[in-house]
């Protein structure tokens, strides 16, 4: 494997020099300024403005927001480098509060255009320069009947930097500080998890072991995270008049409740199908009736555990982008090209991989934690794809540009597959593909009913929060239970993984996101099959899918390739390619 220090760090200074620029300073002087003479111009005026003066003003709001992200993306990534190093705590802290502030001056404006009666908003949108915001206006529009009063928004608003993000930042400062025994070394969280996917099982064992007594220890001080941040969603849920925990996730990723119903339906019926079946084969190709859970992710017996170089992973990835679209490939080309990623591991980064947009007048930034197996080189595929996306949805503006997490890890989920079939078809030896197609079926099993497993343990926990604070214990149970009935008999769970719940950033930061994963996985699978049976276009829609950025709604997004989410097939059609491969596996 490549050494660490020939990967790439990124370059942020596209965004600031560094943190005491005086370019930063200035920027949010001014937007201060600026969001002050908004309000000014524009607070309880909006009902009385013609079609193009509302146009003009959406359109100094999306301005004022790309300043202010600009600064808040900057501090974010600043921090992701070392989440332990307390000054770059306290910077972050200190822009997300100023932002907050500048921010809390144009909260008005979508409260007010909620507050607009349908058809005085018809008639603005007769105007071109309304028009052009069509889609966000729809958007906005959605959680109209869940807003509360300017005074409840604006409390709620400024009490956030001490409220949820406060708590997030614990989480985030607490994980990245812990170091895990693993065979007499002091490991982070990201070199722990790695080596769950090793070659000496005696180190898989030592690695599970090394996180569940870390992860135990730190236990309570995470189910205090949780039981907290989970009460504060129940409250602000009920005074927003949601349904149900999951319904304000759903309205923002623009699908309905019953839409994710279908789907979690769908995948839990499958398990059998799906992963009880895959893991009783793997425990055959082991010579066991059971698996650790520490070997779930393990390399098959017959794997000669290849590594891949820096290099040879850029390659693969952009290789199989370019054979799909010259396009795409130019566009990943630059993230690498122009030290757009950041891929060592290092102590204080922040584990596992994302792809933050920034603002669209910049471009976005990749954090991984390349360690060079073949998961790694599909993790870099799966965040190149984000970055294609945001890339090509950034034409759209500040606005219009955001897309929902549904749409977004399509894109990302589809580069994976890319890059999965063009490594499969360019490999020739029998146990390398049988060993690569193992892998993509755990990656998928990973992605689809590991994630729905996941939702539905963030289900139970929000329901039983309701009746009380839970224990660490209590909390332990639920993800035991979920994980039995989601891995099924041929995998082995021991006491220790009880605590294994406490190292997943999605419960703290984004409570339901993770149902996006297998909308993704399942949707790409059929998106897929799709390519795989056209003759041409397929690439020049698909590329033009993405740049719609947050404008289409899904319906139509995939009526170009006859595809419709609203189908309960069209998640059975998703989930028998899963079942394909591992009947092509069970063949071998």
């Amino acid at each position: 494997m490549t050494q660490i220090e020939t990967l790439p760090h990124w370059d942020l200074s596209d965004l600031y020099p560094s943190p005491d620029a005086p370019e930063l300073t200035a920027d949010l002087t001014a937007a201060e300024t600026a969001a002050k003479d908004f309000s000014a111009q524009y607070a309880g005026r909006l009902s009385e403005l013609p079609g193009d003066r509302f146009g003009a003003a959406i359109a100094e709001y999306e301005r004022l927001g790309e300043v202010i992200y600009r600064a808040l993306s900057y501090a974010q990534l600043h921090y992701s480098g070392d989440q332990t190093d307390p000054e770059r705590g306290r910077f972050h802290q200190g822009i997300q509060e100023r932002v907050t502030e500048i921010s809390t001056h144009t909260l008005f404006f979508t409260l007010e255009i909620n507050r607009l009666e349908q058809t005085d908003l018809d008639a603005k949108l007769a105007d071109p320069a309304t028009a052009r915001y069509r889609p966000w206006l729809r958007d906005v529009r959605v959680f109209r009947d869940h807003q509360l009063s300017d005074e409840c928004e604006k409390l709620l608003h400024e009490k956030s930097v001490a409220g949820r993000s406060a708590w997030n930042r614990l989480f985030d400062e607490t994980m990245a500080r812990l170091r895990f025994p693993v065979d007499g070394k002091e490991l982070t969280s990201a070199e722990a998890l790695h080596l769950m996917s090793d070659r000496n099982p005696a180190r898989r064992k030592a690695a599970a072991q090394g996180l569940g007594k870390v992860l135990g220890e730190n236990a309570p001080l995470f189910a205090l995270i949780t039981n907290t941040l989970v009460k504060d969603k129940e409250v602000e849920d009920k005074w927003r008049r949601y349904a149900r925990p999951q319904s304000s996730r759903n309205l923002s990723n623009h699908v309905e409740d019953e839409v994710v119903d279908a789907l979690v339906s769908a995948v839990q019926s499958c398990y059998g199908q799906l992963s009880h079946r895959y893991y009783g084969l793997k425990a055959k190709w082991f010579g066991v009736d059971q698996l650790d859970y520490w070997d779930r992710n393990a390399p098959l017996p017959d794997d000669d555990d290849r590594s891949f170089s820096w290099g040879q992973a850029r390659d693969a990835v952009l290789s199989a982008y370019g054979a799909f679209s010259p396009e795409m490939e130019a566009i990943g080309r630059r993230f690498f090209d122009r030290n757009w990623i950041d891929a060592p591991v290092r102590p204080g980064k922040s584990p596992g991989a994302f792809a933050h947009p920034t603002v669209t007048a910049v471009h976005p930034y990749l954090l991984v934690n390349f360690q060079g197996k073949t998961r790694d080189v599909m993790t870099l595929a799966h965040e190149l794809g984000h970055g294609v996306h945001q890339v090509l949805a950034a034409g759209q503006g500040g606005l219009l540009a955001d897309t929902p997490l549904t749409l977004a890890e399509t894109a990302s989920v589809f580069g994976e597959m890319l890059t999965f079939q063009s490594m499969l078809r360019a490999e020739t030896d029998p146990k390398r593909r049988k060993a690569m197609l193992a892998g993509k079926v755990e990656d998928m099993l990973n992605t689809v009913v590991r994630q729905i497993a996941f939702y539905q343990f963030e289900s139970r926990v929000h329901h039983e929060r309701r009746l009380g604070e839970l224990a660490p214990e209590k909390i332990g149970q639920i993800w035991m239970q979920v994980q039995r009935e989601s891995l099924g008999p041929a995998l082995r769970v021991h006491d220790e993984y009880s605590s294994f719940w406490t190292y997943i950033p999605h419960f703290v930061h984004t409570p339901f996101y993770v149902y996006a994963y297998a909308f993704g996985d399942c949707l790409v699978n059929s998106l897929y099959s799709v390519y795989r049976k056209s003759e041409s276009g397929f690439a020049d829609k698909y590329l033009d899918m993405l740049r719609a950025g947050g404008t289409k709604r899904h319906r139509e997004l995939l009526a170009p390739f006859g595809l419709c989410a609203d189908d309960p097939a069209f998640w059975q059609q998703g989930l028998d390619v899963v079942v394909g491969f591992i009947d092509e596996l069970e063949a071998m």
